[in-house]
């Protein structure tokens, strides 16, 4: 069996000391760019590994990202947070990282758990999920200076509509975070029916006041006036029972061209209405491209969760690093914002 690669072996392959690799692997903001980039090639090219215990003892650091494990609560949308807790883990295993699970039911429980797993070295950082209006997880974080990332805008009330606050005109974020780009994917989603379906396309969304679901909904809004059409808003908590009673009642009232919906839940539920009204072929088009959608042959947005994580992970760690970055005081934060993709499928 061939011996692992040592930092010696990294060391005498980039033409450095130990302690620069040292340095590299710990503390990568203290070494020079080139240098940096140099030793990091070396460890690629050796496929060298430090030692995660010694490494731990050695920066008294857990190398540790923790992240909730959210209730499993039934329905068909959850696939997209189980996706993205699936990528986070491979892409932090990459950079010498691990992540650790925890379960929370409120913010409060959640905030002490994190109090619990901080204050025992358990874990260096934090990766949020389900952002929400004055979201009192990042105010605790903040305050205790932990690092976090969040997957979901911090939707304060002077945000621009991408997650930049832009009441002060400064478009600086509240917080670190990524994010898929909802309107966009249902601003793409409207335009396609717009050119397949017809003028009056209608939107399902969930009541106001959820962040992720007015952002949807502001996509199709946007969509809609730029092709100086109009088109009904209906809305619904996420349920396929509910969203097929009200779209039943909707559509006997109003026979749109088509249907944009804010999750899959709502889209099957529009669909099955439909063809309980002898419209089966009606164009609906949902979010999150679940395997349910699939199924049914229902077109839908898929949010691309792998890509989120990866951005989580730059803005923790920078694009390079192997270890969580502490933000200095006064230090912009920094958003990735992911473009979904448009799956069409059947005739529309």
């Amino acid at each position: 069996m061939a011996k692992a690669p040592t930092v010696e072996d990294v060391a005498r392959a980039a033409g450095v000391s130990r302690q620069t690799v040292s340095n590299v692997l710990n503390s990568p903001d203290i070494v020079r760019g080139p240098t940096r980039e140099r030793v990091q090639r070396a460890i690629v090219e050796l496929g060298y590994r430090p030692h995660a215990a010694a490494r731990r003892l050695r920066t008294r650091r857990s190398s540790t990202i923790g992240v909730r494990l959210d209730p499993y609560a039934g329905g068909i949308s959850g696939v997209v947070l189980d996706r993205f807790v699936h990528a986070l883990t491979e892409r932090a295993s990459e950079r010498g990282m691990r992540v650790l699970l925890y379960a929370a039911r409120t913010p409060a429980e959640e905030i002490d758990r994190i109090g619990d797993l901080v204050d025992g070295g358990e874990i260096d950082a934090v990766v949020l999920t389900g952002t929400s209006h004055e979201d009192t997880r990042t105010t605790w974080l903040q305050a205790r200076d932990v690092p976090f990332v969040s997957f979901g805008r911090p939707w304060r009330d002077d945000d621009d509509g991408v997650g930049r606050g832009d009441g002060d005109g400064d478009g600086v974020p509240a917080h670190p975070w990524a994010d898929v780009d909802g309107a966009a994917g249902t601003r793409a989603a409207t335009r396609h029916l717009l050119d397949q379906a017809g003028p009056r396309i209608a939107f399902l969304g969930w009541p106001e006041g959820s962040g992720t679901g007015d952002d949807r909904a502001r996509g199709w809004s946007e969509a809609m006036s730029d092709a100086g059409h109009a088109g009904p808003r209906w809305h619904t908590e996420d349920s396929v029972g509910l969203a097929r009673e009200l779209v039943g009642t909707a559509l006997a009232a109003d026979p749109v061209d088509a249907v944009v919906c804010v999750s899959d839940s709502l889209a099957i539920g529009a669909h099955l209405a439909a063809t309980a009204l002898g419209r089966p072929g009606l164009p609906v088009v949902g979010f999150d491209n679940t395997p349910a959608a699939e199924a049914l042959g229902i077109s839908s947005v898929e949010q691309l969760p792998e890509q989120v994580a990866a951005g989580v992970l730059d803005l923790l760690m920078g694009p390079t690093g192997n270890v969580v970055l502490q933000r200095e005081a006064g230090q912009d934060a920094a958003y990735v914002l992911v473009e979904p993709r448009l799956v069409v499928r059947g005739a529309e």
